[in-house]
């Protein structure tokens, strides 16, 4: 397993969030459809050491559009960002990009979604990147288990499941059990903390989470023989969002050590 960091954890310009990535020792970042899109701060990455290993795609997504919109215009639009977000992400190297549910939970939201999932994942195919579906609580697929029943129910081998430590909290799922029944389906990983109620991004072991849930994760991803990155998602309005990478990190470490 690599350990990532998800660079919207930093504000500020580029250049500078690359350097402080790099000083706080990841070598793979996470990313969203905006970041290096200058010849100038890709060079700087390569310069750096740094390596993309995942790009969120359901960010910036144009006003209205979304991958399950009955519209059908502003549905396109939606297929036409991630298409895109892919592209860029292939040509970053990276080997994954992921989206996150539609708000629709009818049967007809559902089933649209589930269409554009399918095209897109096969797009995503031919550049050699694997699509990937994050749970995501408030939305139409909020549990770790729904989602993955529903990521299989499409019946295609190609679309994967993104597991988030702060949004299993929040559904109340056991951790290692997630991890174990997405198995092959699991596609990436994000590590975070919260309070079990808010989507906060907490830096690991500042809210409901323990050592033990995070060596038992760990215990789960090694069991399933899981070898994708390991991403912090933390919050860029925390006090101190460099401590708590640093501090996060070092977590991280020490859990996948034991």
């Amino acid at each position: 397993m690599k350990l990532a960091c998800c660079a919207w954890a930093l504000t500020g310009l580029e250049k500078d969030v690359l350097r402080q990535i790099q000083d706080l020792g990841f070598g793979w970042i996470d990313l969203q459809p905006g970041d290096l899109r200058k010849e100038k701060d890709r060079q700087l990455t390569a310069e750096l050491g740094l390596k993309v290993s995942c790009l969120g795609a359901s960010f910036a997504m144009p006003d209205g559009a979304a991958l399950d919109h009955p519209d059908g215009p502003l549905r396109s639009a939606a297929l036409g960002h991630v298409r895109d977000a892919i592209c860029h992400a292939a040509a970053l190297g990276a080997d994954t990009v992921y989206v996150i549910p539609g708000e629709d939970d009818s049967r007809a939201g559902l089933s649209r979604y589930g269409d554009s999932l399918l095209e897109l994942a096969e797009f995503a195919s031919t550049v050699r990147i694997k699509f990937a579906v994050e749970h995501f609580p408030g939305t139409a697929l909020p549990t770790a288990k729904g989602t993955l029943k529903y990521i299989k129910s499409l019946g295609d081998p190609k679309l994967f499941l993104l597991y988030d430590s702060g949004h299993i909290q929040m559904t109340g799922e056991d951790p290692s059990e997630a991890i174990h029944e997405a198995g092959e389906s699991l596609g990436y990983v994000h590590f975070d903390d919260n309070d079990g109620a808010g989507d906060l991004h907490w830096a690991l072991l500042d809210g409901v989470m323990t050592e033990e849930t995070l060596k038992d994760s760990f215990r789960a991803l090694e069991g399933i023989g899981y070898d994708g990155a390991i991403s912090l998602e933390l919050s860029p309005l925390l006090p101190n969002p460099v401590e708590a990478l640093a501090r996060s990190r070092d977590i991280l470490l020490k859990a996948m050590r034991a």
